[in-house]
């Protein structure tokens, strides 16, 4: 048997662990779904080639290439996914917050291309041929990789450009272009 005492305390301590416990599922609210690009995502799923992207102009010794930019994840997990053709001066230039290991691959892209993977100062590291429809990824050497360009199958041997070419923008270096620094 309780005593008044003990009868008290217990039932404050019913009464405070009633408020007590896990909230129900329901009850918490769900954080607002980060923008996503609704075209490319659309795309992805759909088959289709996204739409095309902003582009910038790149100088590359005396070649000028047009490359849309890929920047958004969805961008860049599509990429050029599903397109057919790419005029000879034209690319897609993956930009990435900071430099990296990096691989890419063909998936859903009937395109032969050569990638090339560039360093934050925008110094070409290396350049590698991708096949169509090829899975299997295509590991840079190095971790330093913040920028990808993916143009035709062999455009860089057929402009002479090598690894230590430089690339830039209409705006000035990569990293500034896209970074401010």
């Amino acid at each position: 048997m309780l005593g008044r005492a003990s009868y008290k305390l217990f039932a404050l301590l019913a009464l405070v662990s009633a408020g007590c416990g896990a909230a129900s599922p329901r009850d918490i609210p769900k954080p607002a779904p980060a923008p996503v690009n609704t075209q490319a995502a659309e795309a992805k799923q759909n088959g289709k080639p996204q739409p095309t992207l902003a582009t910038i102009k790149l100088y590359l010794g005396t070649n000028e290439i047009t490359a849309e930019i890929a920047r958004k994840s969805r961008e860049i997990e599509t990429g050029m996914m599903w397109r057919t053709s790419m005029p000879e001066m034209e690319g897609m230039l993956f930009v990435f917050p900071r430099p990296a290991s990096r691989s890419f691959w063909m998936k859903n892209c009937p395109l032969p291309m050569t990638c090339a993977y560039i360093a934050a100062n925008g110094e070409i590291l290396e350049t590698r041929d991708m096949h169509p429809h090829n899975e299997r990824g295509i590991q840079s050497r190095t971790s330093d990789v913040q920028f990808v360009l993916e143009m035709n199958r062999d455009w860089f041997k057929q402009h002479n450009v090598r690894a230590g070419a430089v690339i830039s923008t209409e705006h000035g270096p990569l990293r500034q272009t896209f970074f401010g620094r």
